[in-house]
């Protein structure tokens, strides 16, 4: 089941990612719009580098049957499977 529901996160992120972001609200999910331009699903690391140079950090992958690489940038993150984006996540306000 918390497979599933990670699964139709995922999904819902990655057809609204290029345009907004998943917050919570007072415990609720919420899309909100988002004008931080970022990395698009299924461009290569050498993509993602060309256009937005090098990140502030790259951490080394975790697991290995896919591995998930993790670059940062300011203000979003960008993740990897294999060498393909999955996700860019902009950080949210404390």
């Amino acid at each position: 089941m918390r497979a599933r529901t990670l699964l139709a996160l995922v999904v819902g992120c990655a057809v609204t990612a290029a345009s907004a972001e998943t917050i919570v609200v007072n415990g609720r999910l919420m899309i909100a719009p988002s004008s931080v331009p970022r990395p698009q699903w299924g461009q290569t690391m050498r993509q993602v580098e060309a256009r937005f140079g090098h990140p502030e950090k790259r951490y080394p992958a975790v697991g290995e049957h896919p591995p998930i690489t993790r670059w940062n940038y300011p203000g979003y993150s960008v993740y990897f499977e294999y060498n393909r984006v999955i996700d860019a996540v902009v950080h949210g306000s404390r």
